[in-house]
């Protein structure tokens, strides 16, 4: 047993109630605190940041989402060397030791003190992340879809000294403001990142003061062995030893044609681990889809894949209960190929939509484990993308409105996907009567898009149906993926719609828009069109409640035609009163069942993986 153990089983187990509830509560409030005074819509209201609290041996204590890493501001800055008051900052995707995606996404990092009685000394960080409007770069929000380099994405600024001291450095931040299109909600946003993060340093210094620096210590020790032992204990137990294979796909990276980007995941389930291996991933693109996931040991990228495996709780309740801290990361060894992948790109290739290659890795992990454990996986989701506009207002000012849409999440063993679910916790579409009120256009409606969920035995959740009227001539903007490809179904379910743009429909000027678009023109009184993913369905449609299928027609979720193709269901009666023709339904369904080949993968892809593999159907790995 080692020391961190033996400490760990003598704290005071109220003592250690409180720690942990200090831990949330100080998040919380920093959390609570950037909200509340910063001015970007991205930051203030779609809550696209994140706050994290670590331990002095860099390790994240508090698990109720991901946060950035500590790593490259230790590796830069001793902690000898910071002193009370320090903020410091960077945004460089290569320099953050995998902790930082893309250059919008600024990072702040507070060092929190505390005085044994010979001077302050580090004993913990308060972290701040988040995505904001604009960083410079090619194109408005700093997200080039056709970047080929990461200096057309904007400003990279390495691990500095913000503030030294409670002094901030003024030269620093008017460069980055000069470099920003939005340069008053890009400071904004930054003080008030700054001073949250300084606020939940001094709690935390609190917290050592009342109970002393050993004690609170040797309570994080535990609090990290918990998760350590109730992973191994309850998650690792339930995958067979063995080894396993799955893979997915990117569909285009904004510079070749449209093509499978392969990221796959070799999975060996050992009694006391698994092992993540991912080679077979697809070599770096020339686009901006890359990731880099191979710093620090793969730190960064075992904690935003861990959430997956909560999937493997006894019930849906007790995996709301598992937190994701330091205490996931001895479970899980990433093997990484050599230099030159999506997952271990070369400097300076662009990475500003590398959500195409970590979200994905999110779902291949999923479907490798569905493999290991007969489906008691979800469905495929794909719940962020970035869609927006930008131009001149009415008053002659530049704007840049641009939100994070989410999509519906894969239909579970026990139930269906839920709609329109965003991956960032407590991230949210812009408010309409906040965008009209600041934005040349109208949102004339704003619901779920019917039947874009896969059919299954449990239903994908649906994604939005957004539509917006421009009042001025503008440009729109997209950076999202799965417009060719579909959220796979699982054991049966079938694939949700794919996402998809379109400019004025219905009207003389219709057009389709690709996934990938920085500058797309729109006319005033065009309309917008965009619908986002549904997730894949799980199980046999066939096998659906026959009253699950009329209740979804009744909600609007499911059309009259979709229950009798997808479903097999026959559909009467009013809009406002539809019920179902058993006798019908019953042939139709022995009918269905009777006509399909018994031969079917145990994923399906939906319709675009024909498109992009040569005619195939299926990959090799979607057999079991």
């Amino acid at each position: 047993m080692t020391t961190a153990n033996t400490a760990a089983l003598t704290v005071d187990p109220v003592l250690l109630e409180i720690v942990e509830g200090t831990l949330a509560s100080v998040e919380k409030e920093v959390e609570t605190a950037i909200a509340r005074t910063s001015r970007s819509p991205m930051i203030r209201d779609a809550h696209d940041f994140r706050a994290g609290i670590h331990d002095r041996r860099l390790r994240k204590l508090t698990g109720r989402s991901y946060s950035a890493l500590v790593h490259p501001v230790a590796r830069d800055f001793p902690l000898d060397t910071m002193r009370p008051g320090d903020v410091f900052f960077h945004n460089d995707v290569y320099e953050s030791e995998g902790g930082i995606g893309h250059l919008p996404d600024l990072c702040v990092t507070v060092p929190v003190f505390h005085d044994d009685g010979d001077g302050p000394r580090v004993v913990a960080f308060v972290q701040a992340f988040g995505h904001h409007d604009d960083i410079g770069g090619a194109c408005p929000g700093s997200m080039p879809s056709g970047a080929t380099s990461v200096y057309e994405e904007g400003l990279m600024v390495p691990p500095i000294r913000l503030w030294d001291q409670g002094v901030p450095n003024e030269a620093a931040l008017r460069i980055m403001t000069r470099n920003s299109r939005m340069p008053d909600s890009l400071a904004a946003d930054l003080d008030a990142e700054c001073s949250a993060c300084l606020m939940g340093a001094r709690r935390l210094g609190e917290l050592f003061t009342r109970y002393g620096r050993s004690t609170v210590e040797a309570c994080f020790d535990a609090i990290l062995d918990k998760t350590t032992e109730t992973y191994r204990r309850e998650i690792l137990a339930k995958i067979p030893d063995g080894t396993y294979v799955w893979e997915d796909y990117a569909e285009h990276d904004g510079v070749d044609e449209p093509r499978l980007h392969t990221q796959r995941i070799t999975l060996t389930k050992v009694p006391d681990k698994v092992i993540i291996d991912f080679t077979g991933t697809s070599p770096q693109a020339k686009g901006p889809i890359n990731h880099c996931g191979d710093y620090a040991d793969g730190n960064f990228l075992k904690k935003w894949l861990a959430p997956i495996l909560r999937n493997l709780a006894d019930t849906p309740e007790r995996m709301a209960e598992l937190d994701v801290n330091e205490g996931v990361v001895p479970l899980i060894e990433m093997r990484f190929p050599p230099k030159g992948t999506l997952l271990t790109p070369i400097f300076p290739a662009p990475t500003n939509a590398r959500t195409f290659v970590i979200l994905r890795l999110l779902g291949v992990l999923s479907g490798v484990l569905a493999k290991a454990v007969d489906g008691r996986m979800p469905a495929d989701q794909e719940t962020i993308r970035y869609t927006g506009v930008h131009g001149v207002d009415a008053n002659g000012d530049r704007y840049l409105m641009r939100e994070v849409l989410g999509g519906g999440s894969g239909g579970r063993y026990y139930a269906d996907g839920e709609d329109t679910i965003h991956v960032v916790p407590d991230s949210r579409n812009l408010p309409t009567e906040f965008t009209e009120s600041r934005f040349p256009f109208l949102v004339e409606r704003l619901g779920l898009a019917a039947d874009s969920g896969g059919a299954g035995e449990y239903r994908g959740g649906l994604g939005y149906e957004k539509h917006i009227r421009m009042l001025r001539d503008a440009s729109f903007m997209s950076i999202a993926d799965r417009t060719i490809l579909s959220c796979w179904g699982v054991r049966g379910g079938k694939a949700g719609r794919p996402f998809q743009v379109t400019i004025d429909p219905g009207g003389p000027a219709e057009r389709e828009i690709e996934g990938l678009a920085d500058g797309e023109p729109v006319r005033a009184g065009e309309v917008i069109r965009i619908r986002t993913t549904g997730g894949g369905g799980w199980g046999d449609p066939l096998d659906r409640r026959v009253e699950s299928v009329v209740r979804d027609v009744l909600w609007g979720k499911v059309t009259r035609d979709a229950a009798r193709s997808d479903y097999g269901v026959i559909i009467s009666g009013p809009t406002a009163a539809p019920e179902a023709d058993a006798a019908a339904t019953e042939r139709l369904r022995a009918q269905m069942r009777a006509e399909r080949s018994p031969d079917q993968p145990f994923f399906d892809r939906g319709p675009g993986y024909a498109v992009l593999s040569g005619g195939a159907r299926s990959s090799e790995v979607d057999r079991l």
